[in-house]
């Protein structure tokens, strides 16, 4: 990326490497040198907070707040990023300073690697404008389909097969097959998958069929009801487990339910209570939090009691991909915890004992970088 000098990533302490480093008990000589492996699409995000409803036709609503950072991948990309994983992205950039300040942000900012990714000359950053209201939020998106590059998967390795790493990360698209997901599984990389909102609305196991390929499942309830055609989410996610692995169902204010179908172990925890300001990209960041719990070999509940953490922080702040939280503010939010001395805390402190052990003593960093309102704003000389 070339610099044009007025457009800059958000300054701090995420530009350098985390200091906890939550798969250092397991690294070993020879291992891969990326711990995840993403791809798909950077849009420049911005959002509108402080609504107090849905905008109505014919008028004008003001919004009491406003933030701009990298979404769509890079939601998922950043919170495992803030969480020590080193994290590979493999994307498009458009090239325009939505693409750059894109770029910045997460390869300086936050330590991801891009160099699998690419500028696309002329073509211009997908956006999406985020307002949040009533613990919901309504998005409207604009963005054309970048070129495809230059290499064509060839269905065995490179190009077109992602690395050698640990784990890689797909959001499934209803009816249609990702040839790299075979590649990488046949390389040992462990796969998680989402998948998105089926607009065709025929919701059919059938084009889930890339669920061969991985370990885990994390849709939400209402994807995983429709999916297996019942309307409890606890019964759709033990018929997911027939179909991969482990299941993970996120159930909204309720928290998540996990089903292993291997062992039949399950397991359920319950949300957190925040101040929520935005909810956006917290799915991506609930994704996150599991896959470091996997890979660093916790037990099921923990893990999903520590997905379900990283969400519950990520919403009280502005943006999907910069609202992720870091393990200063999961310390911070442990401590606080420990502290309370009555009422439902205690329960927390039951659940997230593990943090004990995760954590180091005094563990402490700076603030992570934020959403910002505007772009493009010059540094003073």
């Amino acid at each position: 990326m070339s610099s044009r000098g007025d457009v800059h990533p958000p300054a701090g302490p995420a530009a350098v490497p985390p200091a906890l480093d939550p798969l250092a008990a397991v690294r070993a000589d020879g291992d891969p040198h990326t711990d995840v492996y993403l791809t798909g699409t950077v849009f420049l995000d911005i959002i509108f907070t402080g609504l107090d409803s849905a905008p109505v036709r014919g008028t004008e609503s003001w919004a009491r707040g406003m933030g701009s950072s990298p979404g769509g991948i890079a939601n998922m990309a950043t919170a495992l990023a803030r969480l020590g994983l080193r994290t590979s992205l493999a994307a498009a950039f458009g090239d325009d300073k939505y693409g750059e300040y894109c770029w910045e942000a997460l390869e300086q900012g936050e330590g991801i690697d891009l160099s699998l990714s690419r500028t696309v000359p002329g073509w211009h950053s997908p956006v999406t404008v985020s307002m949040a209201y009533e613990g919901e939020r309504t998005m409207v998106s604009h963005g054309h389909e970048a070129p495809p590059p230059d290499f064509v998967f060839d269905g065995k390795h490179a190009p077109g097969c992602p690395p050698p790493s640990r784990a890689c990360v797909a959001s499934l698209v209803p009816g249609r097959r990702e040839g790299w997901l075979g590649c990488a599984a046949g390389r040992g990389s462990r796969l998680f998958a989402d998948v998105g909102w089926d607009d065709s609305g025929r919701w059919d196991p059938a084009d889930l069929a890339d669920l061969e390929h991985c370990e885990a499942f994390l849709p939400n309830a209402e994807e995983a009801m429709r999916y297996m055609r019942t309307d409890c989410p606890r019964a759709a996610a033990r018929k997911l487990a027939d179909l991969v692995p482990l299941a993970v169902v996120t159930l909204g204010s309720e928290g998540a339910y996990a089903v292993d179908g291997r062992t039949g172990e399950t397991a359920e925890v319950p949300a957190i209570a925040v101040q929520e300001l935005d909810p956006t990209g917290a799915g991506d960041v609930f994704v996150a939090g599991f896959v470091t719990g996997t890979l660093a070999g916790w037990p099921l509940a923990e893990r999903l009691a520590f997905a379900g953490l990283s969400a519950a922080l990520s919403v009280q702040e502005f943006g999907g991909s910069l609202s992720a939280p870091g393990w200063a503010e999961i310390a911070a939010w442990w401590q606080q915890v420990r502290t309370y001395e009555a009422g439902a805390p205690g329960a927390l402190r039951r659940q997230y004992a593990f943090l004990d052990e995760v954590l180091p003593a005094a563990y402490r960093l700076a603030p992570l970088a934020r959403a910002v309102p505007t772009l493009g704003f010059r540094r003073p000389a």
